[in-house]
């Protein structure tokens, strides 16, 4: 594994099954391989799980291959998180993945992730499928942050894909792409309109009156740019600024706000947040 990691990148996966046993929902299935672990389980609500995804390298180079393969079945219900921003650094040419791949049978998935930082130079793909049956819920985000505008770097050169599907008894509610290529990409009004961090919200099953939730956080949001619209009984928020700190603000008090009429609960935040 060292010559691997060494001349081709980490090839690193993840293997997470959760399961409803008794009065609350356990890890009941894990394999990894590589750099990809998870923390213990937590239970600050109760029945919910709360589990922490951890990279231990603290960083993705090119050549890293990245897989993660969540299960939640009937009746279970899973929060994950991690514990710190993932951060893709400048690539001698070999491109880095990582690609998440959601199943959900009758069950609830929250995926809420600290950011993605992405440095100038990066060679990244990132591909998220959900899949969900009829009753399926689920909430995730995503925050993008390229370049590190705390300290006036652009992404002036590399190349970052985001790819997200969205489907739900096998039929699709949402496809999306977005390509940074250049810098030029970062200014264009079909682009990044010049900001750096770029975030997405998803949830569903959604109703107008969720709807109306997260477009009254949206409409308080003080500087950048964010709005709500219901697509498919999917919500979907976009922020664009330049703060991930604002980014996250925002998504957690839209999730705070919106998570009992999605999934029945109202919020409890991981407790690494508070950390």
């Amino acid at each position: 594994m060292i010559e691997t990691a060494c001349t081709q990148g980490w090839q690193a996966e993840l293997r997470l099954g959760f399961a409803q046993r008794s009065t609350k929902t356990v890890l009941a299935s894990r394999s990894q391989r590589g750099p990809l672990a998870v923390q213990r389980p937590f239970y600050p609500e109760g029945e919910v799980c709360h589990a922490y995804v951890l990279h231990p390298p603290g960083g993705v180079v090119g050549g890293d291959q990245l897989q993660m393969h969540f299960q939640v079945a009937p009746n279970a219900h899973a929060l994950l998180t991690t514990p710190g921003a993932t951060k893709f650094y400048r690539s001698a040419g070999l491109p880095a993945q990582q690609h998440q791949h959601f199943q959900v049978t009758q069950g609830c998935l929250e995926w809420l992730p600290q950011e993605n930082i992405f440095f100038p130079g990066a060679n990244t793909a990132l591909h998220s499928t959900i899949h969900l049956d009829t009753t399926a819920q689920y909430i995730g985000w995503e925050i993008h942050c390229l370049g590190r505008p705390v300290i006036d770097e652009i992404f002036a050169t590399g190349r970052a894909l985001f790819k997200t599907a969205l489907y739900r008894d096998g039929k699709p509610l949402l496809l999306e792409r977005l390509l940074i290529a250049d810098e030029t990409a970062l200014h264009t009004a079909a682009g990044l309109r010049g900001q750096p961090v770029v975030a997405t919200l998803l949830a569903t099953p959604a109703s107008t009156a969720v709807l109306e939730l997260a477009r009254t956080q949206c409409a308080e949001l003080p500087i950048g740019q964010a709005g709500a619209t219901l697509l498919n009984s999917v919500l979907v928020v976009r922020y664009l600024g330049n703060s991930t700190a604002q980014a996250h603000r925002l998504f957690r008090a839209i999730w705070q706000a919106i998570r009992p009429l999605v999934t029945g609960r109202t919020a409890t935040p991981p407790r690494i947040w508070n950390t």
